[in-house]
């Protein structure tokens, strides 16, 4: 799988082929890029390194800032003035934009620094980039998970120069840069330096050794050499006094002569910036333990086999036949893109002294909640553990499980967006029966935030506004409700429950939608077709089964006639004009992502292979521009690999809903096991074909007339047989996915005992 990866999927405009039929009637209103970037990174690895143009909202590539419609541009051209590290992954205006340290190889002095270069030859796999600047210097990154390793291949110079800018940080864009709030620098030695920025809050420690002992070392201040200088102190910067500062290293170099520079990273001070160099250099068979010496290979092809090995490893844990080069492509890409973040930094809290779990870049939980974080669970359950405990820790520490959580520190706009979402995780693992939190311990931090923020007024006044929050915080409860079950609070999971069943109020049923309110990135229908806790009764809402299917074909634009996209720079009334069809977002908005399944609470599992066939054939492709909206941190990926293997988490309720695969055959590794997903009947679908539909499913060998399968069973391993046919069938039309009075089975009874373990 890794081979079919390619990370520069996502990092243009989105560039698809013209959509038609039923997609052609959904409508885009946030930014058609993918805004991911193609730089080195390991799996849920702290650090990523990547070429930097300053551009929105990666620093890499070619846009301004844009929130909806075609992206402006910032760049006419691939270019770069240097290499830096921290990037998001296709996130929108999160405000805070990383890039830090800067390496620039150069050929030029000191005033040279900060000019752009074109770039060619860009090649990026997972665990490694590069690309040629205009001075015909070869730049290659590869990471570890708490450090980098650059390498620059010289032509024949006198003077060849690496520079190190520790000012730099954010974006080019109005009000996009980051300035360090104070700093400081040293050299210990020939080839080996450490230093500390305290940005947005956050001390960040480099530890940095140059594998070319002949090179000089100097500080420099205001791109002005420092001779015999060994440190530099900022006690304070403000972005009116600011002066790029940093560390040159310079030496002839003959023609191909390559220049290694490898850096440490940490959030609890240099010392531990040197560790975690050392103990990402230990994982690399023959590694030099001495500084700066260098192992007869070479720190950067020993550290870039070493991660490429960690991707094929997490790559590996699905297999899938019977698909085009391009379909593997694209799913193989997807799934890479829902392993980069969060970031995951065990011992690493800047903000409390224990150690433990601790993650980043959790940018946000409602882009991920639905899709990436059962995605994670299903994969690598032990992580998805962790995961867990660092949410509890951030609650324990700073009073609230988070909605978003960077490498900052300081709230942010997060809380717009959603509402106790992290309680739908916590919920899932605990009916998996996962080993490695203590439940105790969980339950009295999400019950405390449920009763903060946005929770504290829906006890006061039993409704919140913006209506979305209210669902949220329902289902929280919901979600809470199954934990103290778990514990045999009873009386507790009673009074949860009761608050939970006030899910009703945010719909009114003259309409059978939300009521009137404010929207975050949509309207009252995008938000009205989530999968709450009691599909049933919300279905009664709308007037019944067919009155429910008829507002989702209004929703979908069945019969609809075609929409005019946004183009660069959309005005007001435009917006108001797509906002007004009440139209699905397709896949270019979260609110969305679980709307098709919601067919299958109705007997119509057709519906949704409709509407799932034309998003996945054509909302996504090859190429820079082959994603339809924002990645939003591996959220839209996930949706991607979970479309096409056929299944879809219904998170918060370990439910699992089947349609027809776009695989001939899957393998998934769950844990230790193996959950195969095999067909019969099966074609490879296209764009330009109808969708095939489920004609029935057996698990493990017994058939189910049903069109859902538990987490237990998935966790269990096992085999699903999904036959496909060209027609809709009667398949699980009678049958209906369990709400909660119908609870999921523990463990699926259809199983032989043992069968699978």
């Amino acid at each position: 799988m890794i081979d079919a990866v390619d990370p520069f999927i996502g990092c243009e405009a989105s560039d698809l082929a013209p959509q038609d039929g039923l997609a052609a009637t959904w409508w885009s209103p946030k930014p058609q890029v993918g805004n991911t970037h193609p730089g080195a990174v390991a799996p849920f690895g702290m650090v990523s390194a990547g070429a930097y143009s300053g551009a929105y909202p990666t620093g890499y590539g070619l846009y301004q800032l844009s929130t909806e419609g075609v992206p402006a541009t910032l760049r006419g051209r691939m270019e770069a003035s240097g290499f830096t590290h921290f990037q998001q992954s296709g996130t929108g205006a999160i405000r805070r934009y990383y890039n830090y340290v800067r390496v620039t190889p150069m050929v030029g002095s000191l005033d040279d620094l900060g000019t752009s270069w074109p770039l060619t030859d860009e090649v990026a796999e997972p665990g490694y980039y590069a690309a040629t600047l205009d001075s015909r210097i070869r730049c290659e990154l590869t990471v570890g998970p708490k450090s980098v390793v650059h390498r620059y291949t010289f032509p024949a110079l006198d003077d060849a120069r690496v520079v190190i800018d520790f000012s730099q940080g954010g974006l080019e864009i109005e009000h996009g840069r980051t300035v360090p709030l104070s700093a400081q620098l040293r050299t210990l030695g020939p080839g080996v330096a450490q230093g500390e920025i305290v940005v947005e809050g956050v001390p960040l420690a480099v530890h940095v050794e140059c594998g070319s002992p002949e090179f000089r070392q100097l500080l420099w201040y205001d791109r002005r050499l420092m001779p015999g200088s060994t440190r530099l102190d900022f006690d304070y910067i403000r972005p009116t006094t600011l002066r790029p500062f940093g560390l040159i290293l310079m030496g002839p170099t003959m023609a191909g002569q390559t220049v290694e520079l490898r850096i440490g990273f940490s959030l609890r001070g240099v010392e531990q910036a040197e560790a975690n160099l050392r103990r990402d250099s230990g994982e690399l068979a023959g590694s030099s333990a001495g500084v700066p010496e260098m192992a007869d290979h070479g720190w950067f092809d020993a550290r870039r086999s070493a991660t490429r090995r960690a991707w094929k490893s997490e790559l590996d844990a699905i297999r899938v036949e019977g698909a085009s080069g391009e379909r593997r492509e694209i799913f193989a890409t997807a799934l890479y893109h829902s392993m980069i973040k969060p970031c995951f930094a065990a011992d690493e809290s800047p903000f409390w002294s224990d150690d433990g779990s601790f993650v980043f870049d959790i940018s946000t939980m409602w882009d991920i909640y639905r899709t990436q974080l059962p995605l994670m669970t299903a994969l690598n359950p032990h992580r998805a553990v962790e995961f867990a405990t660092a949410l509890l820790t951030i609650c324990e520490q700073e009073g609230n499980l988070p909605i978003g959580y960077r490498m900052a520190k300081g709230a942010d706009r997060f809380a717009r967006q959603g509402s106790a979402l992290a309680h739908t995780l916590l919920a899932d693992l605990c009916e998996l029966g996962l080993d490695g939190i203590d439940w105790e311990w969980a339950l009295v931090h999400m019950h405390s935030d449920l009763r903060r923020n946005s929770g504290e007024e829906f006890l006061e006044r039993g409704i919140v506004h913006p209506i979305s929050h209210h669902l949220d915080i329902t289902y929280g409860y919901h979600c809470t409700a199954k934990i103290a079950r778990a514990l045999d609070d009873h009386e507790l999971a009673a009074d949860f429950e009761r608050l939970a069943a006030a899910w009703t109020a945010a719909f009114e049923e003259s309409t059978g939608l939300l009521v009137d309110s404010r929207f975050y990135e949509g309207g009252k229908w995008n938000y009205s077709f989530r999968l709450v806790a009691d599909m049933p009764a919300r279905m009664e809402l709308a007037g019944g089964e067919q009155q429910f299917v008829e507002l989702l074909d209004t929703f979908f634009g069945f019969g609809a006639d075609p929409v005019k996209q946004l183009g660069v720079d959309p005005d007001p009334a435009e917006l108001a004009v797509g906002y007004e069809l009440n139209r699905f977002e397709g896949l270019n908005n979260e609110p969305d992502m679980e709307a098709p399944w919601a067919y299958h609470y109705a007997g119509r599992p057709d519906r949704t292979a409709e509407i799932v066939h034309a998003i996945v054939h054509q909302q996504f492709g090859r190429g820079r521009g082959g994603l339809p909206g924002n990645d939003d941190s591996g959220g839209l990926s996930s949706w991607y690999v979970w479309a096409s293997l056929g299944l879809f988490p219904v998170a918060g309720q370990n439910v699992f809903l089947v349609n027809a695969p776009s695989f001939s055959r899957s393998d998934i590794r769950v844990g230790a096991v193996t959950f195969t997903i095999d067909t019969t009947g099966f074609i490879e679908p296209a764009a330009d074909l109808r969708p095939q539909f489920v004609q029935g499913i057996t698990l493990n060998g017994r058939p189910l007339d049903r069109s859902w399968i538990s987490g237990n069973d998935l966790h269990a391993g096992g085999v699903l047989v999904v036959d496909l046919g060209d027609e809709p069938s009667a398949w699980a039309s009678k049958t209906r996915p369990p709400s909660i009075s119908e609870p999921v089975l523990a463990q699926s009874q259809l199983a032989e005992p043992g069968a699978f373990s």
